[in-house]
């Protein structure tokens, strides 16, 4: 929320995103962004995914729901697997706001 009350929209943005690629990784949000973990351990404990390429087609999905949802083209970089998915998620954010900002 902002001062003025209003949610904020990067809040809304974040909440789409942990539901998009927890439904993408077929693991729960509260696993999924648990302290600690790993995007090595999320390709270990999705059902849906084998290796990298998962992980990296789960988060071109992702940021292809928030580009039709939010008409923002969110790239992210290269990330190791010992990456947190809570780190993920920051620089998820930072990019969109950077690009819905060169948007705007």
């Amino acid at each position: 929320m902002t001062e003025s009350g209003i949610a904020s929209p990067t809040r809304g943005v974040e909440s789409y995103i942990r539901q998009v690629f927890a439904e993408n990784a077929a693991i729960t949000g509260d696993d999924l962004f648990a302290d600690g973990m790993t995007l090595a351990m999320v390709i270990g404990r999705s059902p849906r995914m084998t290796n990298s390429i998962d992980l990296m087609e789960a988060f071109a999905r992702t940021a292809n729901a928030v580009r039709k949802e939010y008409g923002v083209r969110v790239r992210l970089p290269a990330l190791p697997l010992d990456t947190s998915t809570t780190t993920v998620l920051a620089v998820f954010l930072e990019e969109f706001d950077r690009q819905g900002r060169g948007a705007a």
